[in-house]
């Protein structure tokens, strides 16, 4: 295989990882750092991902670019390249609807590009077995074929552009929902005074879930601000398929008020997170800047 020149956009926890598995794949790696924070500067140079300057310097090197940033700026990623005139593969593998990946693929492959859809499943690839790409769309092989050997597992999927997103949608639908749901449940619980009852009942008939609450809850505080968005295209996913949106309307209000604690230093407690969600007021709208 030959050695491909790859660009990421842009390294936030999770792109940095996939930058990381393709650097090890042999694979040249670069960003741009044109507008981005340090903190983003810092990922890129300890996945080893050299800065191209500028987005059209990044294109000009570039034969395949993933893009992974939080849904709400998907679009304007995609835009941004397809100005440039790139012509060749872009990988959208941001947690976003499937018809939405469609209207992004086609303003890709009007521009002269190809598209390919992704769905990344897992924590940041750090580590063998943890994370997988799944991919979708003709040129699906080529991008896989990027991280093959790597902590990245690459999946190829036998569908159209839009069945990576799809799995990437019902699948936070249960992962992310159900955890929103555990988070208001035990918020009810407190309110009404039976918390402490409810996690002792939890331990006798359900010891599965008093087993994993605390971390289930607290470990998703920090990237609350970020679900906001992706609980917006599953609510979409389930409309478009003719099925209930609400529940994930709910989770979407649910992490909105957890957003308070991005960039904490440390996981609040199960009680902060509590007092977090009884708060009348809905704190940040998940549209921050990445």
């Amino acid at each position: 295989m030959a050695k491909r020149h790859i660009g990421i956009l842009h390294p936030g926890a999770m792109g940095a990882s996939v930058a990381a598995a393709a650097r090890a794949n042999a694979a040249t790696v670069v960003w741009t750092a044109e507008g981005r924070s340090t903190e983003s500067a810092q990922r890129a140079m300890e996945a080893g991902v050299s800065d191209a300057g500028t987005l059209n310097e990044l294109v000009q090197q570039c034969d395949v670019i993933l893009s992974v940033c939080p849904p709400h700026a998907a679009e304007d990623v995609a835009d941004a390249v397809a100005g440039t005139g790139y012509n060749g593969v872009y990988v959208d593998a941001n947690a976003i609807s499937p018809a939405r990946t469609r209207r992004i693929a086609e303003t890709i492959e009007c521009a002269g590009a190809e598209f390919v859809d992704g769905g990344l499943v897992g924590p940041p690839a750090w580590k063998h077995g943890s994370t997988r790409l799944y991919l979708s769309g003709t040129q699906a092989g080529v991008v896989a074929d990027c991280f093959a050997g790597s902590l990245l597992d690459s999946i190829v999927m036998d569908g159209p552009v839009g069945a990576a997103s799809s799995l990437k949608m019902v699948y936070a639908a249960y992962t992310k929902g159900t955890t929103a749901l555990l988070s208001a449940i035990l918020a009810v619980a407190d309110h009404e005074g039976v918390r402490e009852v409810l996690e002792h009942e939890w331990s006798l008939s359900q010891p599965e879930i008093a087993g994993n609450v605390t971390t289930r809850v607290r470990s998703n505080t920090a990237k609350a601000w970020r679900f906001v968005g992706e609980m917006k295209e599953i609510v979409k996913t389930f409309t478009d398929a003719g099925l209930p949106g609400e529940f994930h309307t709910g989770a979407e209000t649910v992490y909105s008020q957890l957003a308070v604690f991005r960039d904490a230093p440390e996981p609040p407690t199960l009680d902060e997170v509590v007092v977090a969600l009884r708060s009348k007021s809905i704190q940040g709208n998940g549209n921050d800047s990445f």
